[in-house]
């Protein structure tokens, strides 16, 4: 790095301690957005890149930072992205890109997604049950399909929770996406006055699901296990268990709608560009450092929920919840362990 990119950064770094000085940013993502951009350049330089060119992009995030501290975005159950006055979708693949080793990152499953574009041109829906890794996956489906499916990776609707749609860190992000607003269950007791308030929430974002599935021709992701994945004891990465009662709670909900609705398994492998903390956490402002790399999406075949292996052994409704769950997940981890690691 030479002298003037080193300034520069430098620049940038005392720029975010004014704003903590003068109560801009809070102190605490004061040093979360420090050590991100470190780490951020370091990603840069490794990928033979200049750091300089990248700095705008900060100033801008470092902007819509301020805005959200000072008045919070407050996102409808569901969401449409926002391409003006600032057009934040593409913000936000801006702001990734740099950190995707794309010469070494993949797609598999083009068959299935072609035939999922297919449905969605005839009016009919698609559901994608699906793994996630880090908060930003919907910026990095849309980087890998860039190139070959650019509008399903922009008009994606994604099933968001609290973090997303409260954090000032991610907030910028989430604006520039379509977004079905829910509370987890991680966190609709957090606080406890706020459980009745957010149930009814919830209760608002599914009946507008309804609806745009009653419209015919989304495509929406949905995290059945309600998380991100994490690294086990022994530091390796595993796809999180899937949700009987959540998964099920979609498919109810799609069956009141008025247009047919299919289901495919997706594996993503993000989980390198921004890791989640080791462990859940309730409170917003959770460490960010990249470490980049390739990234890797795979597609996979439609799923008969009704009839699938197991099926034929579920002893109630219940029962078949779980297996079905347990069905897709392995769906999902199967293609997820073939990913390069």
């Amino acid at each position: 790095m030479d002298k003037k990119s080193n300034g520069n950064i430098q620049a940038l770094l005392a720029k975010i301690d004014e704003l903590s000085g003068s109560k801009e940013l809070p102190e605490k993502y004061t040093q979360i957005l420090k050590d991100f951009i470190k780490s951020y350049q370091k990603v840069i330089r490794d990928h033979g890149e200049d750091p300089e060119s990248h700095i705008g992009v900060f100033y801008s995030f470092i902007e819509f930072m301020k805005e959200q501290v000072r008045n919070p975005f407050q996102f409808e159950p569901y969401h449409k992205k926002m391409r003006s006055p600032v057009d934040y979708y593409k913000f936000g693949l801006d702001f990734l890109r740099p950190l995707v080793d794309l010469p070494n990152s993949t797609i598999s499953g083009a068959k299935n997604l072609d035939y999922i574009e297919s449905l969605l041109e005839k009016k009919e829906n698609v559901i994608l049950f699906a793994n996630h890794q880090i908060e930003a996956d919907p910026h990095a489906i849309s980087i890998l399909l860039e190139k070959t499916h650019p509008k399903f990776g922009e008009e994606l609707i994604f099933v968001a929770g609290t973090r997303v749609t409260t954090d000032p860190f991610a907030i910028p992000f989430s604006m520039g996406r379509n977004l079905l607003c829910i509370h987890s269950k991680k966190y609709i007791e957090h606080p406890p006055e706020e459980q009745h308030e957010k149930q009814m929430h919830n209760k608002r974002t599914m009946a507008r699901m309804v609806e745009l599935l009653s419209e015919g021709g989304h495509a929406i992701y949905v995290a059945p296990s309600g998380g991100r994945d994490r690294v086990n004891a022994d530091g390796i990465i595993e796809v999180a268990p899937f949700d009987p009662q959540s998964l099920g709670m979609y498919y109810v909900m799609v069956q009141k709608a008025k247009k047919p609705t299919h289901f495919f398994p997706l594996s993503l492998s993000t989980y390198h560009l921004l890791p989640p903390p080791d462990t859940t956490e309730t409170e917003l402002g959770e460490s960010r450092i990249t470490r980049g790399g390739a990234i890797h999406l795979h597609f996979g075949e439609e799923i008969d929920m009704e009839h699938f292996p197991g099926a034929e052994k579920a002893k109630d409704k219940k029962d078949l919840r779980r297996i079905r769950a347990e069905y897709l997940w392995e769906c999902v981890n199967r293609e997820y362990e073939k990913f390069p690691k």
